[in-house]
């Protein structure tokens, strides 16, 4: 079993019993992440709970040999999809979807129509960087989970502001965003080899 499936096993029914779901889990280098939500979204003091119980239940598992930094945060606007689970939750929501080498199509990227445990449906508008036409919309695509290579939920920011009287080229204000931390980074007090660094981040609007 793979570190991510492994911490999954262990930590899901534990963040569920604090009122909170973890939706996924990366492991990239020396950063372990796990990515946790709720209905109505999840706020900081929340995450840093999640960080605070888990910290030690990993010091005392060790799933991951050598220093690491933990990071538990909130999913953003725009998020991988990996699981089963990822695409029931995003659907409605506009994606990209990468396939796998060898097909005649390579990216495919539109409205999540519907998501079940092996295949998700697409409602098409971009296909490898080219525009469906409008009269050849809905065009709807069945894709299996096994052709996909990444997938990721999309946000369109719309058109760059142009620059207003008085501003310069490339100056012009862009949506505000916030990525706040909770507490200092610590390390693990109960795995001297483990010495991962855990912090807690709550992701709102993207700049």
């Amino acid at each position: 079993m793979s570190i991510p499936d492994t911490v999954m096993e262990l930590l899901a029914p534990v963040v569920a019993n604090l009122d909170a779901e973890l939706i996924d889990v990366d492991h990239n280098g020396d950063v372990l992440r796990l990515v946790v939500d709720r209905e109505g979204g999840i706020d900081i003091d929340t995450l840093a709970t999640i960080n605070r119980v888990v910290s030690p239940m990993l010091d005392d598992h060790d799933p991951i040999s050598g220093r690491y930094t933990l990071e538990v945060s909130s999913p953003g606007v725009e998020r991988k999809l990996r699981r089963p689970r990822h695409f029931e939750r995003a659907v409605g929501e506009q994606v990209i979807v990468k396939l796998m080498p060898g097909g005649d199509v390579r990216r495919l990227k539109g409205e999540l129509v519907a998501a079940a445990d092996d295949t998700i449906d697409i409602d098409v508008t971009d296909i490898d960087g080219t525009p469906v036409p409008a009269d050849h919309r809905p065009d709807r695509r069945t894709v299996s989970l096994d052709e996909i290579s990444s997938a990721r939920t999309v946000f369109d920011w719309g058109p760059a502001p142009k620059p207003g009287k008085g501003t310069k080229p490339g100056s012009g204000k862009k949506k505000s965003g916030k990525k706040s931390q909770a507490g200092a980074p610590s390390k693990h007090s109960t795995n001297d080899k483990q010495g991962a660094r855990t912090e807690a981040h709550s992701e709102g609007e993207a700049p």
